[in-house]
């Protein structure tokens, strides 16, 4: 089923705002009439590499001016990522958002002061079995303890890893990664390509059962995190701590590993190079990320500044 980025409404515009103690003003109800069509986004959650911003890249201002103007109307923009806390961190400063930002795809929520407001650390004994058999099977992996990047060697996975997300790791060797245990968000093997990547998370579901859940963030990437962690989770946590209806929240993103955000959100956008997974559950689509398709989803959908061409 083909699916299209809705275009401006033409109508008059009325919006109701609402407060939160604790935040301010957390949300604007856009009533846009078109044959008694009306949509209320209070929350928009992005993903960052393909959506916000070009893997490796800075914000291209045109998003962050569109996030701005969003913030300004009264909606609340924040961030669900796969990302470190500390490599998110800068992007959330880059479009001033202060509100928590989901990193580790669900494990860790944390404002951009700091305030920690959700944890899900994999268990230590955990953490040692998996690097045990990643090491057995030859796979590279890596871990994120107390938000620092751990490395066994400092391959071309690492460097281009470090280069990609803007953060240098500690090599460690693979015993030190065995002892690299507390405050694990995550873990992440990197492959050559996507059918291994699927094959290595197949064999990690399987061999780890119910202690973990092994998931496909892009091609080469599969992470390893607690069962239950989710964008889709650190969304309906976020929403409930802001006191935020499940409906009137949009998501917006473009892989593997937003797929259960975009499910679970109220509305949901594909980027228009998502993959085809992505634009399958999607509400709408917008442009592609290098054609700023981000900016065009805020301003046509959220806030209904579009125009019927």
């Amino acid at each position: 089923m083909e699916k299209e980025i809705s275009k401006a409404y033409p109508c008059s515009l009325h919006c109701i705002l609402h407060f939160w103690p604790d935040v301010g003003i957390i949300g604007i109800d856009y009533f846009h009439y078109e044959g008694g069509t009306t949509m209320t986004v209070k929350l928009f959650v992005t993903d960052l590499d393909g959506t916000l911003l070009p893997s490796g890249k800075d914000v291209p201002q045109e998003n962050i001016e569109a996030v701005q103007e969003a913030v300004r109307a009264g909606v609340i923009v924040t961030i669900a990522t796969g990302r470190m806390y500390r490599a998110a961190l800068p992007v959330a400063k880059a479009l001033g958002v202060d509100v928590p930002i989901i990193t580790y795809n669900g494990a860790l929520i944390k404002s951009t002061q700091g305030k920690v407001y959700h944890t899900s650390y994999l268990k230590p004994e955990v953490i040692r079995q998996v690097v045990d058999f990643c090491q057995q099977q030859g796979w590279y992996l890596q871990s994120y303890s107390r938000d620092e990047l751990w490395v066994p060697v400092h391959d071309e996975h690492a460097q281009h890893y470090e280069q990609e997300q803007k953060v240098t790791g500690h090599v460690v060797g693979w015993d030190g990664l065995r002892e690299q245990t507390q405050e694990v968000c995550k873990l992440l093997t990197i492959s050559e390509d996507g059918e291994e990547t699927n094959r290595r998370l197949a064999i990690l579901n399987e061999r780890f059962g119910s202690e973990i859940v092994a998931m496909q963030s892009n091609a080469r990437y599969g992470e390893i995190v607690n069962p239950g962690v989710s964008k889709a989770e650190g969304l309906r946590r976020l929403a409930e701590k802001l006191g935020i209806a499940i409906e009137d929240t949009m998501a917006i993103g473009d892989s593997y590993n937003d797929l259960p955000m975009l499910k679970a959100a109220g509305h949901s956008v594909a980027m228009g190079n998502a993959v085809p997974e992505v634009k399958e559950v999607c509400n709408y689509e917008t442009g592609r990320c290098e054609d700023f398709g981000f900016a065009q989803a805020i301003r046509e959908l959220v806030l209904g500044g579009g125009s019927d061409e």
